[in-house]
């Protein structure tokens, strides 16, 4: 996971080339206007990011997690931008997308919608995407998003995954009907379930796992309490407006608060049963979020300790399955 609210641009470059080397897969990018508190103090535009990125990596897969295609950005825009980053990356880029928070959505003086008619927009945002990748002149008129006689010219030869973020009921139904697949940021394997349920058999599904390593547990205890308030807001996340208003419900979330959302450990045996957790569910992709300024450090225990743990695993319905069958 590229955390866009921690690091400045040069370093998410740096950290997805490190990534790659390490033997990671595929990389997250969040795509924020603001970070979450001023603590954490960056927020870097996603796609300049990603052109840079796309040029430093080889097979690393990468994708937004996650963009909101509905209010701060037109979804046409989004399928403008998406289309020519999947022209650097043939066949590596995905479109990660979200109901996005009043966070970053306020910046342009609209209203923050109820959650109803955010799906509702959402719904249609990713219409209005799709219906830009076909090609040629396009035109639409919907109840959110207009779009006038408009082409996106540099097009992939294949269009890029589209990705729903999701976590209630309705979400998850949108992102088996109308996506390519779902993200999700815990291990519910209900959720997977419900998901195969209503369309999305065969799709994949991406997880996220918060984590942060450091040398000793007291260490990562700190730092992401001091890095990461936000894992310990619960339903405060998606409302609240500036930095400053995280800033302030921070100083009422302790340190077991965050750290009952963030694993705060350098055993690696700890990281690997929680990744464990996500491919028991039903996942096919993890994606870690390591808390905090050393990447490098986490970086190295994952590609030394964990990585090759789950180097011999074939992924299978329901779970996972040794190489010997186990």
């Amino acid at each position: 996971m590229l955390s866009s609210e921690e690091h400045p641009a040069q370093a998410l470059v740096d950290n997805a080339r490190r990534a790659e080397r390490a033997g990671f897969t595929a990389a997250l990018i969040s795509d924020h206007f603001h970070p979450w508190t001023d603590n954490q103090g960056n927020s870097p535009f996603v796609w300049s990011v990603l052109g840079a990125i796309s040029q430093v990596t080889e097979a690393l897969r990468v994708g937004t997690g996650v963009t909101c295609p509905t209010i701060r950005t037109h979804p046409a825009i989004i399928a403008h931008a998406a289309a020519t980053v999947a022209t650097q990356m043939p066949g590596r880029f995905f479109l990660g997308v979200g109901a996005g928070e009043n966070l970053n959505e306020h910046v342009l003086g609209d209203a923050w919608p109820p959650p109803a008619v955010r799906l509702e927009m959402m719904e249609e945002a990713i219409e209005v995407i799709r219906l830009l990748w076909k090609g040629d002149t396009q035109s639409h008129r919907g109840r959110y998003y207009t779009v006038d006689s408009a082409r996106v010219y540099n097009l992939p030869p294949e269009s890029p995954p589209i990705m729903v973020a999701a976590k209630g009921a309705g979400a998850t139904k949108m992102a088996a009907t109308l996506g390519d697949g779902l993200i999700a940021t815990e291990p519910d394997e209900d959720q997977v379930r419900s998901f195969r349920d209503a369309g999305g058999g065969g799709k994949s599904v991406y997880g996220k796992l918060t984590v942060c390593w450091a040398k000793t547990e007291a260490e990562a205890r700190e730092t992401a309490h001091r890095q990461w308030p936000n894992a310990g807001m619960g339903s405060y996340i998606q409302d609240l407006r500036l930095p400053g208003d995280f800033e302030e419900v921070a100083s009422l979330v302790n340190e077991d608060d965050v750290t009952a959302e963030v694993l705060c450990s350098p055993d690696p045996a700890w990281h690997i049963a929680a990744l464990r957790e996500y491919f028991d569910a039903g996942f096919d992709t993890v994606f870690v979020h390591q808390v905090g300024p050393d990447q490098e450090g986490f970086m190295r225990m994952y590609e030394r300790e964990v990585l090759p743990t789950f180097a011999s695993i074939e992924l299978v319905a329901g779970g996972v399955r040794n190489a010997d069958g186990d």
